[in-house]
C-alpha cells in the first residue's frame, strides 16, 4: 500500500458494528442516562460564566449569539445522531472520522477532540475552585495561602512576546486537586459516574428553573431597546477578538458562548456502554442539545429582561439580577448550581476524553497499554488516571482564558468533519442500516459544516488559529512517529484479556 493510501485508509464500518456489539466496557446506561451526560457536559460553567461577556459583547442580542451557536451545534446533533447510531462504538467523531475520511483526518479529530474534552475541563474547573473558595470566604473560612487561587507571575521574553497573557498565568491547587478526584470516581466504574452525574444535572437545571421563574419577575421589556447595539462585529477572517479584550457583536460572541455547547455529543463517546445503542445515541444527542438550548435562550432572556444591559457585571451576572428581590436564598441557589454544573461539566469532559483514548489506544494510534480495561471496574483505568493528571497539571498553572478559545476551534472542526462523514457515507454505503437519519441530505450537512467554518473563521481570532496550528504540528509529528506507523484500520480489536497487566 502506497504512503498516499495509507494516510487515506479507512475502517470497515460492518467490523466497527461487529466491534460495537463485544461487551468489553460494561453496557449500563440507558437514552434518559445519555441526555443527563450531554447536559452534564453542555450546562455549566458555560452558561453560568460566559453569558455576562456575552451580554456586554452583544446586549440583548446575546439571544441571537445563543441562537446562532445553537443552530451550528443542530446541524451536527443530527450528523452525530446518525452516525452514533450507525457506528455505535465509543470515539465520537474520530471514530467517525476513521470511517469515513481516513487515519490522518482520524488522527487529527482525535487531536481537535482533546481541546473539546480534555482541555473543556481545565477552566471548568478553574470556575469550581473560584466558586467553592468564595463560599469558604462568605462562611469565614481561610484556606491556606498555598491553597487558594492566586496569580502566577512568569518572566521572559518568550512569555512577553506571546500573543496570550501568559506572564500573569494561574495558580490553583484547589482545582487540580478537584480534577483528581473525579478522575478516580470516573475510574471506580461508568454507573457511579453517571449516578452522580445525574444528581449534579438535576441540581444545575433546577438553579437555573429558579432564576428564570424568578427573574420573570423583575422582566421590564423595555430593557429590551435598542436590542442589538454592537451589531454584528467585524466580518474579517481570522479577526476575531483578541483573547485579551472584551469580544463585541453577535458573530465575535456567538463564537465565544459556543463554549456553552460544548459537550452535548458526550453521549457519542459512550457507546459501547449503552444498552441499546441504537436507540440511546440519537436521543442523547438531539435531547441533550434540545433542552440545553431552550435553557439558555430563556436564561438570556430573562437576564437582558431584568437588568438594563449595560449594567449586567461580567462576574455573576445570575446572582446580581436577582438582587433586588431581597432573598439570601436565592443566591444560594445560584451558587449551588454553579458548583453543581461546574462540577458535572468536568465529570463530562473527562469521561468523554477517557473515551476517546481508549478508542485511539485500541487502534494503536496512541500505546496499547492506554486501552487497558480493568477487570473489576470495566473501565479504562490507565488513560483515566493520566488523563487526569495531565488536565489537573493544566488546572494548577495555565490561565482559563487562554484555554477557552482552543476548546472553540477544536469542536468546531470536529463538528465539520462529523457533517463531511454523513455526506461521505451516505454516498459511498447508501444501503447500510440506519436507524436514525439526519432529514435534508445533503443540505443539513452542508450547512453544519457552513456555520461550523463560519464561527470559528469570523468569530475566532488570528492567535487562536495560531496556537491551533502549532499544538497540530506537534501532534502530527507524534502521529507519523508512533500512530501512523503501528496503526492498521484493517485490525481494529479491542484489548484482550487484561489482567496480566492490571490486577484489580
Amino acid at each position: 500500500m502506497s504512503f498516499v493510501s495509507q494516510l487515506f485508509a479507512t475502517t470497515n464500518v460492518e467490523k466497527l458494528r461487529e466491534l460495537g456489539s463485544r461487551k468489553i466496557l460494561r453496557r449500563a446506561l440507558t437514552a434518559k442516562d445519555l441526555v443527563a451526560i450531554g447536559l452534564g457536559t453542555m450546562i455549566g460553567g458555560g452558561i453560568f460564566t460566559t453569558i455576562g461577556t456575552g451580554v456586554k459583547g452583544a446586549g440583548p442580542a446575546v439571544i441571537i449569539s445563543y441562537l446562532l451557536a445553537g443552530v451550528t451545534s443542530f446541524f451536527a446533533a443530527l450528523c452525530y445522531a446518525e452516525l452514533g447510531a450507525m457506528v455505535p462504538v465509543a470515539g465520537s467523531a474520530y471514530t467517525y472520522a476513521y470511517a469515513t475520511l481516513g487515519k490522518l483526518f482520524a488522527w487529527i479529530i482525535g487531536f481537535a477532540l482533546i481541546f473539546e474534552y480534555g482541555i473543556s475541563a481545565a477552566p471548568v474547573a478553574q470556575q469550581f475552585s473560584a466558586a467553592i473558595q468564595d463560599v469558604l470566604k462568605s462562611a469565614g473560612v481561610a484556606l491556606p495561602v498555598w491553597a487558594q487561587q492566586s496569580n502566577l507571575v512568569i518572566n521572559g521574553p518568550w512569555w512577553h512576546a506571546s500573543s496570550w497573557d501568559l506572564v500573569h498565568s494561574q495558580y490553583d491547587v484547589v482545582g487540580a486537586a478537584f480534577v483528581l478526584g473525579l478522575s478516580l470516581l470516573l475510574s471506580l466504574g461508568i454507573r457511579e459516574s453517571a449516578t452522580a452525574n445525574n444528581i449534579f444535572v438535576v441540581l444545575k437545571i433546577s438553579a437555573l428553573a429558579v432564576f428564570i421563574v424568578a427573574g420573570i419577575t423583575l422582566f421590564h421589556g423595555a430593557n429590551l431597546h435598542d436590542f442589538n447595539p454592537k451589531g454584528w462585529g467585524e466580518l474579517h477572517p481570522f479577526g476575531g477578538t483578541a483573547e485579551s479584550t472584551q469580544p463585541y457583536g453577535i458573530i465575535a460572541i456567538g463564537a465565544y458562548v459556543f463554549f456553552s455547547y460544548i459537550g452535548f455529543d458526550a453521549a457519542t463517546t459512550t457507546a459501547e456502554e449503552c444498552k441499546n445503542p441504537q436507540w440511546d445515541v440519537p436521543v442523547g444527542v438531539i435531547g441533550a442539545l434540545a433542552i440545553g438550548t431552550l435553557i439558555y435562550c430563556a436564561t438570556a432572556i430573562v437576564l437582558v429582561g431584568a437588568v438594563p444591559w449595560a449594567q449586567v457585571p461580567v462576574k455573576d451576572p445570575l446572582v446580581y439580577a436577582l438582587a433586588p428581590l431581597h432573598q439570601q436564598w436565592l443566591t444560594w441557589i445560584i451558587v449551588m448550581g454553579v458548583l453543581a454544573g461546574t462540577t458535572s461539566v468536568a465529570l463530562s469532559s473527562l469521561l468523554g476524553q477517557t473515551r476517546i483514548f481508549y478508542v485511539m489506544a485500541r487502534d494503536k494510534m496512541l500505546p496499547p497499554i492506554v486501552a487497558m480495561v480493568s477487570p473489576r471496574f470495566k473501565t479504562p483505568v490507565v488513560t483515566t488516571l493520566i488523563t487526569g493528571v495531565a488536565v489537573a497539571l493544566l488546572t494548577l498553572i495555565v490561565p482559563l482564558n487562554a484555554l477557552l478559545n482552543l476548546v472553540n476551534i477544536g469542536t468546531l472542526m470536529a463538528f465539520t468533519v462529523v457533517c463531511a462523514g454523513v455526506l461521505y457515507l451516505r454516498k459511498r454505503n447508501p444501503h447500510l442500516p440506519r436507524s436514525f437519519r439526519c432529514p435534508f441530505v445533503p443540505l443539513f450537512p452542508l450547512l453544519g459544516i457552513a456555520f461550523s467554518l463560519f464561527l470559528a473563521v469570523f468569530g475566532l481570532s488570528r492567535s487562536t488559529w495560531e496556537w491551533f496550528a502549532l499544538a497540530l504540528v506537534v501532534g502530527l509529528i507524534f502521529f507519523f512517529s508512533y500512530g501512523f506507523r503501528n496503526s492498521n484500520p484493517d485490525d481494529v480489536v479491542p484489548v484482550e484479556e487484561p489482567e496480566a497487566l492490571l490486577e484489580a
